[in-house]
């Protein structure tokens, strides 16, 4: 067998492999792929990306942090996914753990990619400089190759591969400095999974076949805290293709040949649940929450001193803001594929918390993490529905695939994710505030109703105090000048399932603060722009996206009647973000979004053609939500169940979007949520602009009141 030399270095890792066999001649063809760089002795390089790539474009820009400090032509390298290992490829973030999620992956690899390259850069230059015998000094890295600059004379880096591999990797390799970058902040730098999209070849978890395999699909109780009272699995197993029935801890999983027969075979199964005497209905968790906001509630932050400001101030406001539970509703439904073996468990799935399903993955097999092996897959959205503690649907693959004996293909319909996945809790949020002789705000006080997503589960470390901090974020922090402010939350327990949701909780406080922030504009006679202005005066962050923003998209300049302009800026996963909605209100009520101009400041902008990308997707995600977006519970039981009752955006109802990147030179920060939380506040904020209207309450829907 033909062995092929490459080099690979992990900088941040600890690990340097030399030499190895490519898989191109050992496995299946893509290299093996332990660290982050690898090339071979034919000159291709492959960068491996430790993140999941559900759309955000990390298997984009991720490389191209390699191929700046390597010099060579991101089009050129190949990407793999890594394997589940935490000790190669944690987030750096996060600590001794892999994963994708907070709008992470960038921040945490901006330095560790690039020294990755840098160093594999240095080792090929040393190595040439021994080959061409010249001193280094006189060699520059350039398109793959190294170039002795006296005499023109070039070595490939395939050519130098072997020699390379036998050196020292250096501990502090010089990365280039910005004013050198040839790729880093640069357009035009095509995405590498769009050809595969356009034209099917790209592979998700449900496009694996294994021989053997079944397809299985799960019954779930209908009800939260139902339990399975009987079930009729002769008639289940009289559906052709059906070939096992059996209880798992989620319920009772039908595996057959194929989706189809176990779609019918479930519904043939006839379940009788044994349901809870109480069922929660969205109405009676509204009746408690509301109660809640009149009672004092754990304080989550303060200064001044609130209470007595609002009391002796000579104009007062309150308002009460509502938000529903939402759903993921990502593209793909979920789903994974098992093979399980007495001594080995693999997985192939779009796995967004890698360290964490392999741990759960490994309890379900009876087996220890080290003998799971996830192999990451691209995954068609996630909006951190495929980040839960409990690793539901791997978990549901495995326990089936040790009940079936055979390699298993565990598929959710997306009736099974909307009516029994989790969801963004819902939220009540109270507001009182003061102005003072001026018509300026004096003090603030937020109080906010909302289930706690961290509680009970593997992270509940991170509540302190009784304070889930995903659920005040964006309120507890609220970045305006106001001399007295109290926030206070209520966390009520309930059993309906909640989950982090693209923006977490900034996705309700970013709607709530931003919109009573313009109603006290209102009611100080002050515009919007300017009230934000004073009160971010020492945010320069906040104000350089806002003033932005504001330019761009004409504020100020007069609309025609029934037309309205609204603005919000909101700072999540440390970056800025603010936009400026134009909205059309129709005889009828009728609303139309027809342009969103957003302002964004993610630190460096490593490829500005997906941070627009990403601003327009979470506009639109946002704007889905906004009008259409509701989970309603009746009966114990969702009400909602696919596109047709969870509505989404459609592309007749898109608006034009312009999106401007504020120049920076900090390191990057996250942008594939902070486009969602403005969008809500600023389009309420534009119909109140257009009508006079207070919106507060989402859903919108297509229509307000006129």
């Amino acid at each position: 067998m033909k062995r092929r030399t490459f080099l690979k270095t992990a900088m941040g890792t600890g690990l340097v492999l030399a030499v190895g066999e490519s898989r191109a001649e050992s496995e299946t063809g893509d290299g093996v792929i332990n660290a982050f760089v690898a090339i071979g002795t034919d000159g291709k390089v492959t960068v491996t990306v430790k993140h999941l790539e559900m759309g955000q474009g990390v298997a984009t820009g991720l490389p191209v942090l390699v191929a700046e400090e390597l010099e060579v032509d991101p089009a050129q390298i190949s990407v793999a996914f890594a394997p589940a290992d935490a000790k190669r490829y944690n987030n750096l973030l996060w600590g001794p753990s892999q994963g994708t999620g907070g709008s992470t992956a960038t921040a945490n690899s901006w330095e560790q990619l690039r020294l990755a390259g840098a160093a594999a850069r240095e080792m090929l230059i040393t190595a040439a400089a021994g080959i061409l015998r010249v001193d280094a000094a006189t060699l520059v890295a350039l398109n793959g190759g190294v170039v002795h600059m006296p005499s023109g004379r070039r070595v490939g880096y395939g050519e130098l591969v072997t020699a390379a591999a036998k050196l020292t990797p250096p501990k502090a390799p010089a990365l280039k400095p910005a004013s050198e970058f040839r790729l880093i902040g640069k357009t035009g730098i095509k995405r590498t999974d769009s050809r595969a999209k356009s034209d099917g070849s790209i592979q998700y978890g449900a496009d694996i076949r294994l021989p053997g395999m079944l397809t299985a699909l799960v019954a779930r109780p209908p009800v939260w805290g139902a339990r399975v009272e009987s079930y009729d699995r002769r008639a289940a197993l009289a559906v052709p293709g059906v070939a096992a029935v059996f209880p798992i801890s989620s319920g009772l999983a039908v595996a057959a040949s194929s989706f189809w027969a176990a779609a019918k075979g479930r519904e043939a199964l006839n379940v009788r649940w044994a349901e809870p005497a109480e069922k929660i209905s969205t109405e009676s968790l509204r009746r408690d929450w509301t109660a809640l906001l009149a009672k004092a509630g754990r304080p989550a932050a303060a200064r001044g001193d609130a209470e007595s400001a609002l009391g002796r101030a000579p104009q007062r406001l309150a308002a009460t803001y509502e938000l529903p539970y939402l759903a993921h509703a990502p593209m793909e439904p979920l789903n994974c594929v098992v093979r399980l073996t007495p001594s080995k468990c693999e997985i192939w799935t779009g796995c967004q918390f890698q360290t964490h399903d392999q741990a759960m993955a490994a309890k379900a097999a009876g087996l220890k993490p080290d003998q799971v092996e996830i192999h990451t897959l691209p995954a068609g959205g996630s909006f951190g529905r495929r980040a839960n503690p409990a690793s539901d649907y791997i978990v549901e693959g495995v326990e089936v695939a040790r009940q079936a004996n055979a390699p298993v293909r565990l598929m959710w319909t997306r009736e099974d994710d909307i009516a029994g996945g989790y969801y963004r809790p819902m939220a009540l949020h109270g507001f009182e505030a003061a102005l003072d002789e001026k018509g300026m705000p004096l003090a603030w006080r937020h109080r906010i109703v909302c289930q706690s997503i961290l509680d009970g589960g593997p992270f509940a470390a991170m509540v302190k105090d009784g304070i889930d901090p995903v659920s005040v974020e964006g309120a507890a922090n609220l970045p305006y000048a106001i001399p007295h402010l109290a926030v206070d939350l209520h966390s009520p327990k309930v059993p309906v399932p909640v989950l982090w949701w693209r923006s977490v909780g900034s996705s309700h406080t970013a709607f709530a603060t931003e919109c009573f922030l313009d109603e006290l504009a209102q009611a100080g006679a002050k515009d919007p722009l300017e009230l934000r202005r004073t009160l971010l005066a020492d945010q320069p962050r906040h104000l350089a996206v806002l003033e932005l923003a504001a330019a761009k998209a004409g504020w100020g300049s007069p609309l025609p009647p029934g037309k309205g302009r609204g603005i919000a800026v909101h700072e999540s996963f440390h970056s800025f973000v603010a936009q400026v909605v134009e909205v059309s209100i129709g005889p009828k009520g009728e609303i139309k979004v027809d342009r969103v101009v957003c302002a964004v400041d993610c630190g460096v902008a490593v490829t500005p053609d997906i941070v627009r990308a990403q601003m327009e997707g979470g506009i639109a995600f946002a704007l889905s939500a906004a009008l259409f977006g509701e989970i309603t519970l009746k009966d114990g039981r969702a009400e909602q169940s696919n596109f047709h009752d969870y509505r989404c955006l459609r592309m007749n109802e898109m608006p034009v979007v312009e999106v401007h990147i504020v120049p920076s030179v900090a390191p990057p920060t996250g942008v594939g949520e902070p486009g969602v939380p403005p969008l809500a506040p600023a389009l309420a904020n534009a119909i109140f602009a257009a009508t006079g209207k207070r919106v507060r309450k989402l859903p919108m829907g297509e229509r307000v009141a006129v």
